[in-house]
């Protein structure tokens, strides 16, 4: 535990620090697996989840002088229609997706889009793609899930990486959260309110 914990605090010494807490939008369908992410990341530990209705939300203060406001909302349908109302202000999204459902890519896909292209979120905001459940059997792996998602197709401005991940023991979290770090502090300095 002390080492994901030490390792993760080591990665956030180059994301942004010092100033104002980093409001990062975790969104992504239903069981994807965005809340045991947001609690491997504050807690360290997997818990027992239930589908998210509504929102969570949680400071996640990883580094010393590190702090991220991290927003966890529901991914069930009806719900995403609720999305938008937490766009404004977004410095970064991490985009869960549950890798091994095959069936549901296209939904995914068509969702991602829908969001980065929302008049309420900013031009240009940085994505990292959490290609959950790698653990599973059939789980595409970040590449094939990369073509499947069409991430090469998103708009020119929006810097993104994929990262295969496993939320219930960590795997990949760290890689992805260290990539939305720099991307993050790029954003910022490009950012005019910065």
């Amino acid at each position: 535990m002390g080492l994901f914990l030490s390792r993760l605090s080591g990665a956030f010494q180059s994301f942004v620090s010092g100033g104002a807490p980093c409001r990062i939008l975790l969104l992504g369908l239903d069981a994807a697996g965005k809340t045991t992410i947001l609690y491997k990341l504050k807690l360290n530990e997997t818990v027992t989840t239930i589908p998210t209705i509504g929102f969570n939300v949680e400071t996640v203060t990883p580094a010393p002088g590190v702090t991220l406001t991290v927003w966890d909302v529901g991914g069930q349908e009806k719900i995403r229609a609720l999305w938008q109302h937490y766009f404004r202000g977004t410095e970064g999204v991490v985009y869960a997706v549950d890798s091994a459902d095959h069936c549901r890519v296209a939904e995914a896909r068509e969702e991602l889009f829908r969001v980065l292209q929302d008049d309420n979120m900013f031009r240009g905001v940085p994505v990292v793609i959490m290609a959950n459940k790698q653990d599973l059997p059939n789980a595409m792996n970040p590449s094939k899930l990369s073509d499947a998602l069409q991430l090469r197709n998103l708009p020119r401005n929006n810097p993104w990486h994929i990262q295969g991940t496993c939320a219930t023991n960590g795997d990949g979290i760290l890689e992805a959260i260290t990539a939305l770090g720099k991307m993050v502090k790029q954003f910022r300095k490009e950012q005019p309110r910065y």
